[in-house]
């Protein structure tokens, strides 16, 4: 039997259930990859993120290629890509993993259903998440809409039956299966792309790596030093999760390894940091069982107050937030280096996020719309899931309104500046007293420091115990009787 493995968010050859499952039941089997052309077009994702994925499908093709297989690629329409494939390849079977966002669901619905009129077996696989939406639901079978009950459920899942790590199969080749008239691989440039540089290796056998450095550093103490946005605390490994260079249970199995070896690592720094996982899970849960909150809020709250009406005023806010000239540090730090880097600090993304919405009463959707085509982790359901959490439109169990402080923020997890004057230069010279609020910096001082407010930096474009006074006051007025 010959079948065509499609990869899409499994950029990898271990822990990989489709391409097992083809290797382990096929004598021939032709991986493919198809660059959507209509989303390419329409720049949801940004440059980072395209750049990212062009660097693991590179490292894929390599690792193949170090097995005697190629990488067959097409450009176009998915669902039309695949079935041309299908036919012009005489494959018996097409293979794939899951994946859970609605337009994804939508197209492989048409493409299973057309590649059974053309009488071609589909096997599809759970990869992307750890438990599916059906697999973790409540006692009524409902599913959970608050992230404590979520994960509890979860974990009982994992305690009762924990996945398997596949090892890397033996893939067998496909005879005269790649066109040698296959045009050369697409560059950042010839996808419509600016190239850029990545401050993350890309690939399998670096997301590997990664994972093995966190384990033996900076998880042994990931509970003190999760928030610090100065130091190097966090995994990253969200941009390898989002292009499922690795998965979620080969990390916490690896988690779980380390844990039981004891040493200095602690069962809180292990398990917080395996919490960031289980809320992934949970936001891929929300986004399959809920599909309308990619397009709006998950449940409408009473009270909350309406964005800032259109025109040059909120254009003026919403521009100055994108550019990180908002007069508040940590907010234009997280946006400076999510504009250089296409990644921010999760601490400094609830910041940002809960300044647009709640200082700048402009709405979450820009917001989200921004983030997704910038990050080099662009993932629609994490994206929306926490978006949401800091719009107060999400399952946040917190009753009332959660409004970040963005300056008691900034004291308090970059006490002396470095990841303000990193991403800030203006402010490079401003002494750590007045480091989280240049503007209140006296005049001589700023000359000393070499960042006049108004002129080097911006004065904030908004008083933030105003504005957090005038969202609640608003609020109040919806929905008084």
């Amino acid at each position: 039997m010959r079948g065509l493995v499609w990869f899409r968010r499994d950029l990898r050859i271990h822990d990989n259930p489709a391409l097992s499952a083809a290797c382990r039941e096929c004598r021939e089997i032709v991986p493919l990859f198809v660059f959507d052309e209509p989303l390419l077009r329409s720049h949801v994702f940004g440059s980072a993120c395209v750049g990212f994925m062009l660097g693991c499908l590179d490292d894929l093709r390599h690792s193949l290629a170090e097995r005697g297989v190629s990488l067959l690629w097409r450009m176009g329409e998915p669902v039309e890509t695949v079935l041309r494939t299908a036919q012009d390849l005489a494959v018996d079977a097409v293979y794939w993993n899951r994946d859970y966002e609605p337009a994804a669901i939508d197209r492989d619905r048409q493409t299973q259903q057309q590649l059974a009129r053309q009488g071609r077996t589909v096997k599809t696989f759970k990869d992307h998440v750890v438990f599916e939406a059906e697999e973790v639901r409540g006692l009524t079978g409902d599913p959970f809409q608050r992230y404590s009950a979520y994960r509890d459920r979860w974990w009982t899942r994992w305690r009762a039956a924990a996945p398997p790590v596949l090892v890397a199969p033996i893939i067998p080749s496909a005879k005269n299966s790649v066109d040698s008239s296959m045009p050369a691989w697409p560059t950042a440039d010839t996808l419509g792309y600016m190239p850029v540089p990545m401050w993350i290796e890309p690939g399998e056998q670096a997301a590997r790596a990664r994972l093995q450095w966190f384990l033996k550093g900076p998880i042994h103490r990931y509970v003190s030093g999760r928030n610090l946005p100065a130091q190097d605390g966090t995994s990253k490994m969200s941009p390898h999760l989002r292009f499922g260079t690795i998965t979620t249970r080969t990390m916490v199995h690896a988690a779980l390894q380390t844990l039981s070896k004891g040493g200095t690592v602690s069962r809180a720094d292990v398990f917080t940091w395996m919490d960031e996982l289980v809320w992934r899970e949970f936001f891929q849960q929300v986004l399959s069982a809920f599909p309308h909150v990619a397009e709006g809020p998950f449940k409408a709250k009473p009270g909350l107050p309406a964005p800032r009406p259109a025109g040059p005023e909120r254009d003026r806010l919403f521009a100055a937030w994108c550019q990180g000239r908002t007069g508040y540090p940590i907010v234009d730090a997280g946006m400076r280096q999510l504009n250089e880097t296409g990644w921010m600090h999760n601490r400094v993304r609830m910041v940002a996020a809960s300044f647009l919405v709640k200082d700048l009463r402009l709405d979450w959707q820009s917001g989200e719309r921004y983030f997704m085509e910038q990050l080099v982790d662009g993932d629609l359901a994490a994206n929306n899931g926490n978006w949401q959490w800091c719009a107060s439109t999400g399952t946040d169990a917190m009753q009332g309104y959660r409004i970040f402080n963005p300056t008691l923020q900034s004291a308090k997890f970059d006490p002396e500046g470095g990841y303000v004057r990193q991403y800030v230069p203006e402010l490079s010279q401003v002494p750590t007293k007045w480091i989280h609020e240049p503007a209140l910096m006296p005049k001589e001082e700023q000359v000393r420091a070499r960042c006049r407010i108004g002129i080097d930096y911006p004065e904030p474009i908004v008083d933030h115990r105003q504005a957090r006074q005038e969202y609640l006051d608003l609020g109040k007025q919806k929905v008084a009787p």
